[in-house]
């Protein structure tokens, strides 16, 4: 399958993929035709999903099941009158219903636009008249339910709701029934043009609504780097990507790529997230290769890794947020594997990344995917030198890469602000070293600024973890009369801590810093807090530890 869509498969060296691993874009290209049932027809038995939960329920898809569960999808959904262009939310958690859902829509040459299940009844309503969301589909749990509910009535454009389940209440269709009773699929004549919307994600700024970036029907090629160069899958492998379907890491490593490259994904559908049962599954499964953001990281270090038969486990890669070099040695010491990592955003495929060639170098992210042709600017605009910092652009004068987002919806201002004289800038700092590698600093919004210095919340966040005390920490910055900005940690203790909280740890913590790294960085205000806020998919929020210092 992989042959189809890029020139040649397999590579030596970063030379050797930039000449040689060119995209091939079908025309009209369609990732529930023509990848899924592409599998489904060439190897129907081929195991696509591993599904198991943490009530001991264990399901194996084929693509030939895919394939018929998300046909009957289609034409259930056809039945509810969604077809080309409408605007349907997924609300599915991890139900292996969302990769039928998913596909059915893209079958229909509708939008997706998956959710979290922890929106409330105001980001519903908010969601659904800045889209037009047409229907929503969800798991039929009280919350949810409740919370898309009390939305109806300030949403007009919903007119369906859809409940996959247990619970499915008054004014719901119930989403098994329709399975079973819908109609042969019929593809409809004129799906989709490779121009068209297939995915819409709300993604949170630091500042103001979430902003609703789209993507059109190519974007699922972009992924192709993410599975097969990244994570480094192939036929025989059985991914484990840890994210919620609600995040867009969802796609990054639980569907697109990987089903392009014929690994197999691995779904553990749980409430609550523990590091014991995550490393129980790596073993009863015997996971191959597994991708995860820096916070699963950081805790499964903590346990003890010589319980679990971890020998299945070839290949970890980690993203979402800046890996602290500390989370990296601890888990070569203990594991013999080096993380290798990445960086993108909602708005791009896999941007920046470590390549299965490459030797890592702990603290980078890598160097660029050779499908974005991307920079380092300074503020004037001119660009940064090795070692400079500089915000990364990527370059679209010459092509525009599938992957890279179509816009931000029905907000033509807010597109030309990130996105004009054919440069996109993803607000993120870095900087280059000799050897081509990127460095992440920080959002441009989170860079302090303290006595003409500019101080990456990252590099103090890095020395920090090097002292035993510290699990998790967030740096930001503190208005000051005198310096501008003082830099300030926020700090979760580690157990054999927490009983020592006081004036002498926090000097003990400052004079590691200071010998850890440049003395400037040093945080002047120390506060230990039992847990850091943090989004869905465990980025941590450094913009509400700003806001709580504001309001203080």
């Amino acid at each position: 399958m992989l042959e189809k869509f890029i020139a040649k498969t397999t590579f030596v060296s970063q030379d050797d993929f930039r000449e040689n691993g060119k995209l091939i874009v079908p025309e009209n290209f369609n990732y529930g035709y023509d990848v899924v049932d592409a599998w489904a027809e060439e190897a129907p038995d081929k195991r696509a999903l591993c599904w198991t939960n943490d009530q001991g329920e264990h399901i194996d898809f084929t693509f030939a099941d895919i394939k018929k569960y998300s046909d009957r999808t289609a034409a259930y959904f056809q039945s509810l009158g969604i077809g080309k262009g409408d605007m349907v939310m997924l609300i599915l958690k991890r139900r292996y219903e969302f990769w039928f859902s998913i596909i059915a829509l893209h079958k229909l040459g509708a939008v997706v636009i998956p959710a979290t299940h922890l929106l409330t009844k105001k980001d519903i309503v908010y969601r659904a008249n800045a889209a037009g969301i047409k229907m929503v589909v969800c798991v039929g749990e009280a919350p949810i339910l409740q919370h898309v509910t009390d939305a109806l009535p300030e949403a007009p454009t919903i007119e369906r709701l859809v409940s996959i389940g247990p619970l499915v209440p008054e004014g719901f269709s119930d989403f098994q029934r329709g399975l079973k009773e819908s109609a042969p699929f019929v593809r409809p004549a004129q799906v989709n043009t490779n121009r068209d919307t297939s995915l819409m994600y709300f993604t949170s700024g630091t500042s103001g609504n979430p902003k609703m970036v789209i993507h059109d029907f190519t974007y699922p090629l972009g992924h192709i780097v993410t599975a097969s160069y990244w994570h480094n899958v192939n036929e025989d492998s059985l991914h484990l990507t840890i994210a919620d379907t609600g995040w867009g890491k969802a796609v990054w490593g639980k569907l697109y790529g990987q089903w392009i490259a014929g690994a197999t994904v691995f779904v553990y559908d749980h409430e609550k997230f523990t590091p014991a049962n995550m490393l129980q599954m790596i073993q009863d499964y015997r996971i191959t290769s597994l991708c995860a953001p820096p916070t699963i990281f950081r805790f499964l270090i903590r346990e003890d890794l010589s319980k679990y038969d971890l020998s299945s486990l070839k290949y970890c890669t980690i993203a979402g947020e800046a890996l602290n070099p500390a989370v990296f040695d601890a888990f070569y010491k203990l594991t013999g594997i080096k993380l290798m990592e990445g960086f993108g955003q909602t708005e791009t495929t896999l941007t920046i990344l470590t390549f299965p060639w490459m030797e890592p170098k702990p603290g980078s992210m890598g160097v660029p995917n050779p499908h974005y042709d991307v920079d380092l600017l300074r503020p004037d605009g001119s660009r940064a030198e090795d070692g400079e910092q500089g915000q990364i652009v990527v370059r679209t004068h010459r092509y525009r890469p599938p992957g890279l987002f179509q816009e931000y919806y029905r907000d033509p201002e807010l597109t030309r602000e990130a996105w004009h004289d054919d440069i996109y800038y993803t607000g993120d700092v870095a900087w280059r070293d000799e050897d081509g590698y990127f460095w992440f600093v920080g959002r441009a919004d989170d860079v302090i600024k303290s006595s003409g210095y500019r101080i990456g919340p990252f590099e103090v966040e890095s020395a920090l973890m090097t002292h035993p005390a510290v699990v998790e920490c967030a740096i930001t910055g503190v208005p000051d009369e005198i310096r501008g900005q003082v830099v300030k940690a926020t700090i979760v203790l580690a157990k054999d801590y927490r009983d020592k909280v006081g004036d002498d740890l926090i000097r003990e913590i400052q004079e590691h810093v200071k010998q850890v790294t440049a003395p400037y960085k040093y945080p002047r205000i120390v506060e230990f807090v039992d847990e850091l806020p943090k989004t869905i998919s465990g980025k941590i929020r450094r913009v509400e530890i700003r806001e709580k210092e504001r309001a203080v």
